[in-house]
């Protein structure tokens, strides 16, 4: 039987689910180059062909799932019959934005030898979702119940912040501690915004 050959797309999109199915059944830290290129039988020279290194194939997956997620927050952005505050509250309900998916990515994205590209990450995660969010609080500035004379810096700044000092990853911070700080930040939101207080306790739900 002759060799397969697969169009270029179709391929790096093999290599990158294989790694990602890989990684999370195997843990990111114990997923070898050689264990990715078995599962799929190509040979080494392919496999660095579409990719330099490990790194490099969670740089896709990573960029894949921030696809999704700014898909999925536009899309809330856009839905016309939703308030402003209905809105904040699809994208920023229990402090974060994405899927369980999203959340397994992250903890890759943890660990010390990805520092970099976790901190790359952030940048463009906010660089990306920014305008969406500013697009939200100029409605609610519509409908009065947000009032801000910048949304995109203001929404930037307190983006930043929030996700800077509640990544318990990166602060080693315990549950109870990202919690408080989580609470904080529900306070300076509602306070840049000109939001009415608890208009943003969606973002810190009582546990159960």
């Amino acid at each position: 039987m002759g060799r397969i050959v697969k169009d270029p797309k179709v391929r790096r999109a093999e290599i990158v689910e294989t790694a990602e199915r890989l990684f999370r059944a195997h843990g990111y830290a114990n997923c070898s180059v050689d264990m990715i290129i078995r599962e799929i039988g190509v040979a080494k020279g392919t496999f660095y062909y579409y990719f330099k290194s490990k790194p490099a194939i969670l740089q896709a997956i990573v960029d894949k799932t921030l696809d999704q997620i700014v898909a999925m927050a536009r899309g809330v952005a856009d839905t016309p019959t939703l308030t402003a505050l209905q809105k904040m509250e699809a994208l920023l309900g229990n402090s974060h934005m994405g899927d369980d998916e999203s959340l397994e990515v992250a903890d890759m994205l943890h660990l010390p030898e990805n520092r970099e590209l976790h901190e790359l990450t952030n940048i463009e995660t906010i660089l990306r979702l920014s305008p969406i969010l500013a697009k939200v609080v100029e409605q609610g500035n519509k409908e009065g119940v947000f009032d801000v004379e910048h949304p995109l810096e203001t929404v930037q700044f307190l983006f930043t912040g929030a996700q800077f000092l509640t990544d318990g990853g990166m602060f080693q911070f315990s549950e109870s501690e990202i919690r408080a700080r989580r609470l904080v930040t529900q306070t300076i939101i509602e306070k840049a915004l000109g939001a009415a207080a608890g208009s943003f306790h969606f973002m810190n739900p009582t546990p159960t």
